[in-house]
């Protein structure tokens, strides 16, 4: 009996260790709450003549911790005016669930922000829709439950996987589609397969993050795990260094995910990475820094690394 109940165990401790990439992107079916005015004519008039420009801060967290996610509500790339005062409802699916479940009503407060509380969630992988009561207007924030000990692979975005640190602004602008180094793309899903959480770690302001996750989906990658700077004003937050290193050491001691190689392109990556516990022989830096400090260098674009490092990589032991 013993062994059979350690048998039966099997598939949740797997699931437990392992990322779910599935859940969150086959999702079932959503129903829309009921639309109703506007409760500002304000925003009402806001609404007609804008497009939403809504984003949802990424979470990442330890099993057992009750989750707050926060959503950030504006109209118009540009412009970026608050919606202020207004209902948005909140829902959430994932691993283990069959349908959405409803968390509730959150009034937007004068900054257009909610601070969703999701509740203490089991490990896997969840999709968090917020529903503007008003238009019906929506958007997706990720929520990563994770047991301690899950390996990890960490990147910054910008000079990094895009061949400028400037791509990204073009993006927004509307100017072109960010350039992405070449086997960037197949460098972060040789990892997925391989059974490693990503993670992406960006200085990039807020208000991007519509352009990110676009863009990861034109890339054929991953688009959550997406960790900006909820700070930065922009165009370029000045905190870049204290940021990263913030939050490497909150995913590695809080979290505790075992990070086992990071990437980047600039020295605030490099400092940013050794001060959050990151050894240099993991850390792998492209472009004119590459090897710098004693960094592992990577030269041209990752067709190489991936030949070589990326490939000899095993598949990560907490998914075995």
């Amino acid at each position: 009996m013993r062994i059979l109940a350690a048998i039966a165990l099997l598939p949740a401790l797997a699931l437990a260790q392992c990322p779910d990439y599935t859940s969150p992107v086959n999702t079932p079916a959503f129903t829309y709450p009921a639309k109703k005015s506007f409760r500002n004519f304000g925003n009402r008039f806001l609404a007609s003549i804008y497009q939403p420009w809504h984003m949802a801060h990424d979470e990442v967290v330890r099993t057992g911790t009750a989750v707050t996610m926060t959503g950030k509500f504006d109209y118009d790339a540009a412009l970026h005016k608050d919606l202020e005062g207004e209902y948005v409802h909140v829902y959430i699916t994932g691993t283990g669930m069959s349908a959405w479940q409803y968390v509730g009503r959150y009034t937007t407060d004068s900054d257009g922000k909610i601070q969703a509380a999701l509740g203490v969630r089991p490990a896997g992988e969840y999709q968090v829709r917020m529903v503007v009561e008003g238009d019906l207007s929506s958007v997706n924030g990720y929520l990563s439950v994770v047991e301690p000990g899950r390996k990890a692979v960490l990147f910054d975005i910008d000079g990094t996987l895009t061949i400028s640190d400037f791509e990204a602004y073009a993006d927004y602008a509307g100017v072109k589609t960010a350039q992405a180094y070449g086997y960037a793309t197949q460098t972060v899903n040789a990892y997925k397969a391989k059974g490693y959480q990503i993670v992406y770690l960006t200085a990039r302001p807020y208000w991007v993050t519509k352009d990110a996750r676009e863009w990861f989906a034109k890339q054929g990658l991953l688009h959550w795990h997406y960790l900006s700077n909820p700070y930065g004003d922009g165009p370029i937050p000045p905190d870049t260094q204290a940021h990263k290193t913030s939050y490497v050491k909150y995913l590695r001691n809080t979290v505790g995910l075992d990070i086992i190689r990071a990437y980047g392109n600039a020295t605030t990556d490099i400092a940013a990475y050794a001060d959050g516990g990151i050894p240099k022989a993991e850390t792998w830096i492209i472009g004119e820094n590459a090897g710098k400090d004693g960094t592992q260098p990577i030269h041209g674009d990752y067709t190489y690394h991936y030949s070589t490092v990326v490939s000899a990589t095993p598949s990560s032991s907490s998914c075995l």
